[in-house]
């Protein structure tokens, strides 16, 4: 079993853990049998919908729908290169309103092609100037840089659209330390929204460095060479990863209140049994730890 470590915490880190893994947002793809897999969640959930240039925008909203109808509250990405127009907007949007959805995670996405929208920034213009009923917006960020996106362009893009969301969410990064680090940088800029901790669930070694070699990160060589050790102990376990030490290591800077961190958002990689397992689990030993 992969990274299992105990890191010691405090009393309040333990609590704070428990706090954010109670009631995480989870992530799914929407796949075949997603819909299924989602019923293996806790009534009443958070879950988060992807967007792929493999599949429609309408894919992602139609899950949202059955999510929203099976009691649970969904949270549609939005990939500004997947939709085509006002009008296609106005049809998501108005689709996404009559199931009852309230929150909503814009993206650029990763299509070659597009429409109106090139990229996140303008779909959230598009959508303040046509007005819509979400009470929250989240958009991504990236403390270890993006796969395609050189950074400075990519910090610009944070701080405009900012003022357009409600909170944002880190994507796939192993480094607690790169987390906190950049974390800090960005409150210095003067960036207060509301931050949730991507969290990786439980994966198959090769099945996680795929997706972590293209989404999330920066490129290949740069994520190879930023997470060496990491790699290293991936290639060399024949089990699965779990987050412990993950999340551990970011304990202090998510029971810190200056951090502004509400919550994680766990990629789940559609692997919803083995990630929920881990995460009672993990809860059960926080408990028995602070007993």
């Amino acid at each position: 079993m992969l990274f299992r470590r105990r890191a010691y915490l405090t009393r309040p880190q333990r609590d704070t853990l428990a706090g954010v893994l109670t009631s995480p947002t989870f992530e799914l793809v929407p796949l075949k049998k997603a819909i299924t897999r989602a019923a293996l969640l806790p009534m009443g959930s958070t879950v988060s919908v992807t967007a792929s240039p493999s599949h429609t925008i309408e894919a992602t909203v139609d899950l949202c729908e059955q999510l929203q109808a099976a009691g649970f509250h969904a949270v549609p990405h939005l990939s500004a290169r997947m939709i085509r127009d006002r009008a296609h907007l106005r049809e998501v949007i108005a689709r996404l309103a009559g199931a009852g959805v309230e929150r909503a995670f814009i993206v650029g996405g990763d299509s070659k092609e597009h429409g109106d929208f090139p990229d996140g920034l303008s779909l959230l213009r598009e959508i303040a100037d046509i007005g819509h009923r979400f009470g929250e917006i989240g958009i991504p960020c990236y403390p270890q840089g993006h796969a395609f996106i050189p950074d400075q362009p990519l910090l610009e893009a944070l701080h405009a659209k900012a003022p357009f969301a409600s909170y944002m969410t880190t994507q796939l990064c192993f480094d607690p330390m790169a987390i906190a680090s950049w974390l800090t940088t960005r409150r210095a800029e003067g960036i207060g929204l509301a931050v949730h901790i991507g969290l990786p669930g439980v994966a198959e070694p090769q099945r996680l460095l795929a997706i972590s070699a293209r989404i999330g990160v920066a490129d290949t060589h740069r994520f190879l060479a930023k997470n060496s050790r990491f790699v290293a102990r991936l290639i060399r376990s024949g089990g699965f990863y779990r987050p412990d030490g993950l999340l551990e290591g970011l304990a202090p800077v998510i029971a810190e209140e200056s951090a502004g961190i509400s919550g994680l958002h766990i990629y789940t990689f559609n692997a919803v049994e083995a990630t929920e397992r881990w995460r009672l689990g993990y809860l059960r030993s926080i408990a028995e730890r602070a007993s």
